[in-house]
């Protein structure tokens, strides 16, 4: 694809002196950068004087451009406010904390030119702690590429590039900005991923710990539910349902077995107890896949969206292709 205009989007939380750095590093970066380009910094309801350093940068750069955030709504939010304000065809995150490397930008935009719909950065040799940050990142990565079916090295890394097409209708809540290469995935993306230079953190504290790693999982187990059953909740609710009802039949078939041929009183097992218990959480399954696939239907048709995704059509009407 031919690039025209590239959006750089900095989420930012408390990096006042970070962002000085780092605008001086985008202003000799973007000195000579080849294409047409915008900065977007966000605000994520910045404590400390992070929105001034911010202004004075986009007072100085009218191609800087600064969304400031009510109060901190997270990582996800913020970029995803930056994703809405931007307005050039390919977009790259970058980290306010000074840990990606600007000039890496030029070889994730060169693939995106030969054809690729996303690039991801791979901090091939991360310079953070190995025991709370390192090992527990290459588990989650691995768990991550397994369930997802996507292979990537590095989920965690912010510096990417994305045409902006394929996130179009994308959003995000929880910690699902490191998932991006997943739901953009869903829309036919076609992903690659690059080593790009990582440099150790100089101020401040990372935001990012184990305290995290829950959020990741249930994130995790969301985006697979999703993946799998976004448009048709019954089947998961109503396999579970199917197996509580034939546990209950179990349960009841070897009470009465007992009672018949072993002679023993069914007070003396629990087993209808049990029988009962799953009979009523199986009804309780199938009525919740049956209200869930209500929802679901409510939500595409209200909205008119499709339960699918065009790449791309030959001499059809416009008023056919997916929105």
């Amino acid at each position: 694809m031919t690039i025209k205009k590239v959006s750089i989007v900095v989420p930012a939380y408390n990096e006042e002196t970070s962002l000085k750095v780092l605008v001086d590093e985008l202003n000799v970066f973007l000195s000579d950068f080849e294409y047409d380009y915008e900065v977007i910094f966000v605000d994520d309801g910045s404590k400390d004087n992070s929105f001034n350093v911010l202004k004075d940068a986009a007072i100085e750069n009218p191609k800087f451009k600064v969304v400031r955030l009510r109060r901190n709504f997270g990582q996800s939010a913020a970029l995803l406010a930056a994703i809405d304000t931007s307005t050039g065809d390919v977009i790259v995150p970058l980290d306010a904390d000074l840990q990606n490397d600007p000039k890496d930008i030029p070889k994730l935009l060169n693939l995106i030119s030969e054809g690729y719909d996303l690039v991801s950065g791979w901090r091939k040799h991360r310079q953070d702690r190995a025991i709370d940050r390192k090992f527990p990142s290459m588990v989650a990565n691995k768990i991550i590429s397994k369930v997802s079916g996507i292979s990537l090295h590095d989920y965690g890394c912010s510096l990417k590039a994305y045409r902006k097409e394929i996130l179009s209708g994308v959003r995000l809540y929880g910690e699902l900005h490191r998932f991006l290469p997943i739901l953009a995935s869903w829309n036919g993306a076609k992903v690659a991923e690059i080593a790009v230079n990582h440099k150790p953190r100089v101020f401040g504290e990372s935001k990012y710990g184990l305290s995290r790693t829950y959020k990741v999982v249930l994130d995790l187990i969301v985006l697979k539910f999703l993946s799998d059953f976004s448009t048709k909740p019954i089947y998961f609710f109503g396999g579970f349902s199917i197996f509580s009802f034939f546990s209950a039949f179990a349960m009841t078939a070897w009470a009465m077995y007992l009672k018949i041929f072993r002679g023993i009183d069914l007070d003396a097992t629990p087993l209808l107890i049990f029988a009962a218990v799953f009979i009523i959480v199986s009804v309780q399954l199938l009525l919740m896949g049956i209200l869930a696939d209500l929802i679901m239907r409510t939500y595409f048709e209200s909205q008119d969206k499709k339960i699918y995704q065009v790449r791309e059509s030959v001499n059809v009407e416009e008023r056919l292709m997916v929105r």
